[in-house]
């Protein structure tokens, strides 16, 4: 996320601008990145077909919104910053047995399943839940299979297998938070 503005809208008002927000931002995303920094007023998020989406967040006390300038100016989203491959695998475990969990220093994370019908669940029932990190942080996470292969088929990790392996139909679903770089 960039074109993080200074306060609009009035001196010291508390209302800050977020622009160039992915176009399936949804008003809890943002609540969810910024309660941190304090109590907020109201969210306006601008999201109309054909434009990128941006955001007019307001805080009850004008200090939090700087703190929020401050913390989040040209921030790329993906689980949140304490995420780690623990956590994303505890939360990934309630669809089936994670056999390989990793997140990328952008954010992003990908989960292997020891079975393709756990990978299929996941894809159903774990888009869209609230992740929480070990430190307490939390996102929305968006759930899609591994684009690089057939539905949601991966490579495995150590090269090719033989045609008996129980690794060959190892699901690979990727795990991203809505905030994510382009």
């Amino acid at each position: 996320m960039s074109g993080w503005a200074d306060e609009r809208g009035g001196e010291g008002d508390g209302r800050i601008y977020v622009g160039n927000l992915p176009t399936d931002v949804r008003e809890k995303d943002l609540e969810d990145l910024f309660y941190k920094y304090g109590r907020i007023r109201e969210i306006e998020l601008k999201n109309r077909h054909g434009l990128v989406p941006f955001a007019f967040v307001r805080f009850e006390d004008p200090r939090d919104a700087e703190d929020a300038i401050y913390g989040r100016n040209g921030y790329d989203y993906g689980l949140p910053p304490s995420g780690s491959w623990q956590d994303l695998k505890d939360h990934m475990r309630e669809a089936g047995d994670v056999c390989y969990a990793d997140v990328q220093k952008d954010g992003v994370g990908m989960v292997e399943y020891l079975r393709k019908e756990d990978m299929e669940y996941a894809l159903r029932k774990l888009d869209d839940t609230k992740f929480r990190s070990h430190e307490g942080e939390t996102s929305y996470i968006r759930v899609y299979p591994e684009r690089s292969t057939s539905y949601g088929y991966s490579r495995s990790r150590s090269g090719s297998r033989g045609r008996d392996s129980p690794y060959q139909s190892r699901g690979s679903p990727h795990y991203f938070s809505p905030f994510r770089p382009y």
